[in-house]
């Protein structure tokens, strides 16, 4: 296993986004529903009910509410979880190219979800600024 990465600097030269495949929804349900039938990606509850993100065609099947479409992009970076600026570094850099997206840390990396039509120029940013990133390690 690899060692998490702290460092900011690090972070974002080694980021890797990588664009999972296929198509990703927030939804919101009951506190009290069983979503184990919808293998959720990640569940959040909240007060007024639980958010599940959840491919796209399970949402569609169970007749969820689609919240927001999604693709799904990973920093394959091992993140971290008290690393600071990751997540302010992403989203600066995609909101400076108005993309919305939605952070979710996890134990091994940070997970982004972005407007599915707008996947591959978050992918574009997110590459640039990893680029930009490790221009400026000193060698």
């Amino acid at each position: 296993m690899s060692q998490p990465v702290s460092d900011l600097q690090q972070l974002l030269a080694t980021m890797q986004p990588s664009l999972n495949d296929g198509v990703y929804v927030f939804s919101s349900v009951h506190p009290n529903t069983d979503v184990s039938q919808f293998s959720p990606l990640a569940t959040f509850r909240e007060h007024e009910g639980l958010t599940v993100i959840i491919d796209e065609p399970t949402a569609v099947l169970h007749g969820l509410p689609v919240l927001f479409r999604a693709a799904w992009i990973t920093l394959t970076v091992h993140s971290d979880l008290q690393a600071v600026g990751l997540t302010a570094a992403v989203a600066e850099a995609l909101t400076k190219a108005g993309i919305s997206c939605n952070v979710v840390a996890a134990a091994f990396h940070d997970h982004i979800f972005v407007p599915v039509e707008r996947a591959a120029d978050a992918i574009a940013e997110l590459t640039n600024l990893q680029a930009r990133a490790a221009r400026s390690i000193p060698s």
